[in-house]
């Protein structure tokens, strides 16, 4: 799926020949373009393709979710592949939810939450022969795609029927005038988009939650999960698993990336910084503080004393060419004091498993340190030729996301880590 510019307005195909025509009329400067207008589904249209099929080839890969023996790995925009890991040595993959428009995975129990462009859909992941949807949450993140007849007498339309998402863009080549190039080009309420060259995609048992990696959008804490959705954060309710149920839509700092929680604390990544919500009242997460950064990418962790912000350039998150980790002492949530600085090559993902920091330093591989004394971080294992992007430790066993497959390596003894199993991706992932 192609996806553009937040914030596009949409305008008719006869409205463009019309500019079109007059423009030709007009002068003779004509330049050759390609037009880009959308493609509309009804979230009822969507929710139909939603099934359990058959295990398919890994391609495209993104989030990454661990519970019990499961792995559960997105395919960006397509669905999610289930891994059974009882072997990590033959992980085996058994099958695939074809899910439109997901990109994040979390967990409570037996219940499986997904994204489905503004959908949030509750998958009852008891029966490894069966995903049924116990219920979708309709528009849980109205940010997350760009459709019409949403918003209606002050609220967010819940009518499956009515809400229409953009699924992909179709184009035809034109040649436009001109005049007509310049009235688009200034136009903000306009349903085209226009380039003189071809457009690129863009710009996500026992009773208990499973672990997502440092990358997540999506956190679940007790009986609540906590969504990211832009410049807010859905507050979700799922002391009924099967049931979620949104209880606030808050309004946070600034736009957050990235959410990761630990001892009653969100910490959430930001393109400008690390901003840290309380959930002592779990219903109504409270603002404590914002650590300000030059603009960069940056997921975050955190123990009992300290946060890890990893900060990377990329496109993506615009800015400069920062690309280290930060340390704070958050001894005092309300006044995190940076403690220390390292650089690195290009650190995305990043875990801890006691006193041991394992860091994806993207095209430079797998770091794993010593974080006993943060001052002084002590290398223990480099693994190199692999591009790495995020990663989840749990008792001596770290899954990576790497560009070219799921990687997962025993560090029962960190200098002596190594490989159990390599699950290969289709294409490279980006």
């Amino acid at each position: 799926m192609k996806k553009f510019g937040r914030g596009l307005q949409y305008i008719s195909l006869p409205v463009v020949a019309a500019l079109l025509l007059a423009g030709c009329i007009k002068d003779d400067c004509k330049h050759s373009y390609k037009i880009y207008t959308p493609v509309y589904k009804t979230l009822t249209e969507l929710r139909s393709e939603v099934k359990l099929l058959p295990a398919r080839p890994l391609d495209h890969p993104g989030k990454i979710y661990i519970m019990g023996n499961r792995v559960y790995l997105n395919e960006k925009g397509k669905g999610i592949h289930v891994i059974d890991n009882s072997n990590p040595q033959q992980p085996r993959n058994i099958a695939f939810i074809n899910i439109p428009g997901n990109i994040d995975i979390a967990m409570k129990d037996n219940i499986l939450y997904a994204d489905m462009h503004c959908d949030l859909a509750a998958f009852d992941m008891s029966n490894p022969g069966a995903a049924p949807v116990k219920k979708y949450l309709t528009n849980a993140f109205p940010s997350q795609a760009v459709y019409a007849n949403y918003y209606t007498n002050g609220s967010y339309s819940t009518n499956p029927d009515s809400i229409k998402v953009i699924v992909d863009w179709a184009s035809r080549d034109t040649v436009l005038s001109c005049e007509s190039y310049s009235w688009l080009s200034n136009c903000t309420s306009c349903n085209v988009f226009f380039s003189p060259l071809a457009a690129t995609a863009s710009q996500s048992a026992a009773k208990s939650n499973g672990t997502a990696g440092s990358m997540a959008r999506f956190s679940t804490v007790g009986d609540y999960l906590y969504a990211l959705d832009y410049f807010k954060m859905d507050v979700i309710s799922i002391a009924d698993a099967a049931n979620p149920l949104l209880v606030k839509r808050q309004s946070l700092s600034g736009q957050a990336e990235t959410i990761y929680a630990f001892n009653n604390n969100l910490f959430l990544g930001m393109p400008t910084g690390m901003s840290i919500y309380s959930i002592q009242d779990p219903a109504s997460p409270s603002f404590l503080s914002l650590s300000m950064h030059w603009r960069n990418c940056d997921p975050v962790i955190a123990d009992d004393k300290y946060a890890y912000v990893t900060i990377y350039d990329g496109a993506v998150c615009g800015g400069g060419k920062l690309n280290q980790l930060e340390i704070f002492d958050v001894s005092v949530l309300q006044r995190p004091v940076p403690v220390k600085t390292y650089l690195l090559t290009n650190p995305h993902g990043l875990s801890k498993d006691g006193n041991l920091l394992f860091i994806c330093d993207g095209r430079d591989g797998l770091k794993i340190f010593d974080a006993a004394d943060v001052q002084n971080l002590r290398l223990l294992k480099h693994i190199i030729g692999i591009d790495t992007y995020d990663v989840i430790t749990i008792n001596g066993i770290a899954w990576v996301v790497a560009k070219d497959g799921l990687y997962q390596y025993d560090y029962s003894n960190p200098a002596a880590t190594h490989l159990l199993s390599k699950l290969q991706w289709t294409r490279p992932m980006d």
